[in-house]
């Protein structure tokens, strides 16, 4: 088992290195995509009260906040997707 004989040698204590536990994609709060984000939705919660006239009111406001949330909730889907996620293998 040891390459030196008389090595003292414990069954029970693993002497592997242990593996690196990360990941490659950032926390959401960290990205530029979150501040984007929020400053999208932002301006169209902002241009829905400035705009007076019927054309663009608070429901279409909050629609188009639905629609940026989908865009980013996928964002951050296909970001984590393509990044292994390495776990600890001993315990």
């Amino acid at each position: 088992m040891s390459s030196h004989p008389g090595a003292n040698v414990r069954p029970d204590v693993d002497v592997r290195p242990g593996r690196h536990v990360s990941t490659e994609t950032k926390a959401s709060f960290k990205t530029t995509e979150l501040i984007v984000y929020i400053l999208s939705v932002l301006a169209v919660l902002i241009a829905s009260q400035v705009v007076n006239d019927g054309d663009f009111n608070a429901k279409e406001a909050w629609f188009f906040v639905t629609l940026l949330t989908i865009g980013y909730m996928v964002s951050r889907g296909l970001a984590k997707s393509g990044s292994p996620d390495f776990d600890d293998d001993r315990g």
